[in-house]
């Protein structure tokens, strides 16, 4: 989880993460959008510009 953590913070604006670089993140790892969010949540981090609803905040 560390390169993810790494590319997580590696993408903040503003100290939030866009919708869209989370699933951008979310497909360079191979893993679903929802542990992206999960992750965000742990470190605190909220996630912007929501384009679906997927991810509250």
């Amino acid at each position: 989880m560390d390169k993810i953590e790494e590319a997580i913070r590696a993408a903040l604006v503003d100290g939030k993460l866009q919708c869209a670089q989370a699933f951008r993140i979310a497909d360079e790892y191979q893993t679903e959008p929802l542990v992206i969010g999960q992750l965000a949540t742990q470190l605190g981090i909220r996630i912007s510009h929501c384009q679906l609803g997927c991810f509250k905040g």
